[in-house]
């Protein structure tokens, strides 16, 4: 589809991580990981430009090698969507989106049905959903999504909604975390103060929910493979020989 709006692909990029040091630059078949998932974003023609935004000047260095532009962000900023944000102040699109650097796998139609909701004025923020597998409706790290008839986003939560009672009557779904915004909405956001429900559930978005930014939910083609233990970086390197 021919967008008359651009969109720039943010790969937010932190170098600390606790399960898996350095998790960004880790290895991906000749690659660092944070490389890989930028080049398959780029990929995906969803968007005019991909860049990187790290606190780090060794992922700086390691995606700059492989040609795509990288900001250097303050250190102390809480979230990805700070550092994105931060991106916007100083390169200026219509949209943004935040791709999750630890995902190399991308789901490259999510990320372009993501930049075309914008093609609907209504929509501010939008965000990618997968049905939910039974094993993790009690794991927390699955975070779950339920929408309203619109398809905009009701509420997110690492507890499992709706409460299943009546099983067969709703399929969960599982959140992932790839996020569109406006230019206006994206630095909005990142100015408004962390709400209860977001410090409660750790979860950024609740902030825009609170504050009556609907996020449209998008049905993903495939769910998301997250890298955060050296078991899931080497699932990885074998997915993506196949």
């Amino acid at each position: 589809m021919k967008r008359n709006y651009s969109v720039i692909g943010v790969v937010p990029a932190r170098l600390a991580s606790t399960r898996l040091p350095e998790k960004m630059l880790a290895d991906l078949n000749g690659k660092p990981l944070v490389a890989v998932t930028a080049e398959n974003a780029f990929k995906s023609g969803a968007f005019d430009e991909v860049v990187v935004a790290t606190d780090s000047e060794k992922i700086a260095q390691a995606v700059e090698k492989y040609g795509f532009k990288a900001f250097i962000t303050d250190p102390e900023l809480p979230s990805g969507t700070c550092r994105v944000g931060e991106v916007a102040k100083i390169m200026k699109a219509d949209v943004y989106v935040n791709i999750q650097g630890d995902e190399p796998l991308i789901d490259k139609d999510g990320l372009i049905n993501v930049a075309e909701a914008f093609t609907d004025q209504n929509v501010k923020m939008a965000t990618l959903s997968f049905p939910l597998r039974y094993e993790d409706e009690n794991n927390p790290n699955a975070v779950k999504v339920i929408t309203d008839a619109n398809k905009d986003a009701l509420y997110f939560s690492r507890s499992i909604i709706p409460f299943p009672r009546n099983h067969e009557l709703f399929a969960p779904l599982k959140h992932i975390g790839v996020y569109g915004y406006r230019h206006e909405t994206l630095l909005t956001l990142i100015d408004l103060p962390a709400c209860a429900l977001e410090k409660t559930e750790s979860l950024e978005q609740l902030r825009a929910l609170y504050n009556g930014i609907k996020i449209r939910v998008i049905a993903a083609s495939k769910d998301s493979v997250g890298v955060d233990t050296h078991a899931d970086l080497e699932r990885v390197r074998t997915l993506i020989k196949q």
